[in-house]
């Protein structure tokens, strides 16, 4: 049962985060939203709405390990398997500078969750910083875009948000169904996520690493392969920095907030230096070459392999632990 509600509610929390993420979309659109604000919304917002969820829900049942293995797990598999699996198919090239521009702040975001767990806590004071940073570096990109109207990504970005026509009418119902339905699916996968790791012994800091994340993470390779089909190279990114900037700063946040999170020590020693070398790669990868980045198959080849290696290896260490 366990297993069926995992595989279920992840199928359904897909779903519902395309269907939110939509109706969310149409409704700031009639209500008179600027596209660009739309377009930073559901990229940030929207895909990361399962991780959101999922971590709250975790939070609020007790098992913050989950929630914090859920954002810094995501945060791998969009460089390692989003990103490189990407890349494979079709070499990434970065001409927007609002991507160039927010890869050094993604890598300074990653150094300040560091700060966080370094006393093994993240207290409810840390988590209140991860989201006065988020709400920062929202304001912080909505006025820096206001003169950028030839950027490629505020192309992509609107027409990203504007493709799809829906009434306001059912822009609201959508928003509200996929809403319900995330918060549905997530407490299933949540249930089943911690039911296997109870079964098994294995913690949910593993389960929230490997299950959880590439479960929540489906819809950032959905519309990461939309993007690359349609010759969006700075879409790609800009899902993965925008998610990653949420995940870090507002998942975690959230989950802190609502419950303080203990620190595994597996997370200082194994997990975030994974997360960080990861970030790393991609800043010298999207800033490189002069003044355009690429990411050629060669090095998202090296993404995937780490993504491959490291979720090899949790997978060894639960079976021989």
């Amino acid at each position: 049962m366990a297993i069926v509600a995992i595989v279920a509610g992840l199928v359904v929390l897909v779903w519902s985060a395309d269907r939110f993420v939509d109706g969310a979309a149409a409704t700031a659109r009639h209500l008179g939203l600027p596209p660009l604000l739309i377009g930073m919304l559901v990229i940030g917002f929207g895909t990361s709405a399962p991780e959101l969820m999922v971590s709250a829900l975790a939070a609020l049942q007790g098992n913050p390990g989950l929630a914090l293995g859920n954002a810094y797990g995501s945060n791998i598999a969009n460089i390692s398997l989003i990103v490189g699996l990407v890349a494979v198919i079709s070499p990434l090239l970065v001409h927007s500078q609002v991507i160039r521009r927010e890869l050094p702040l993604l890598a300074l975001v990653t150094l300040i969750s560091l700060w966080c767990l370094f006393d093994g806590e993240i207290s409810r004071w840390d988590a209140l910083l991860l989201l006065g940073l988020l709400a920062t570096f929202m304001v912080y990109s909505v006025r820096s875009a206001g003169g950028g109207s030839g950027d490629p990504l505020h192309g992509d970005m609107e027409t990203d948000a504007a493709g799809q026509s829906m009434s306001l009418k059912a822009g609201i119902v959508w928003t509200l169904v996929g809403l319900v339905m995330l918060i549905v699916s997530s407490r299933l996968l949540v249930w089943g996520a911690v039911s296997i790791a109870e079964a098994f012994g294995v913690s949910d800091l593993v389960i929230g690493l490997t299950v959880v994340a590439i479960g929540t993470s489906l819809p950032e390779l959905a519309s990461s392969i939309s993007a690359v089909r349609k010759k969006q190279h700075d879409l790609v990114l800009g899902n993965v920095v925008g998610s990653n900037m949420f995940n870090t700063l507002g998942v975690v946040g959230l989950a802190g907030v609502i419950e303080p999170i203990q620190v595994d020590p597996a997370v200082l020693t194994r997990d975030w230096p994974v997360m960080a070398v990861l970030t790393l790669a991609l800043l010298i990868f999207g800033m490189g070459r002069k003044r355009q980045g690429s990411i050629n198959r060669w090095e998202g080849g090296i993404l995937l392999a780490s993504f491959i290696g490291y979720t090899t290896y949790l997978v060894f260490s639960v079976i021989g632990g």
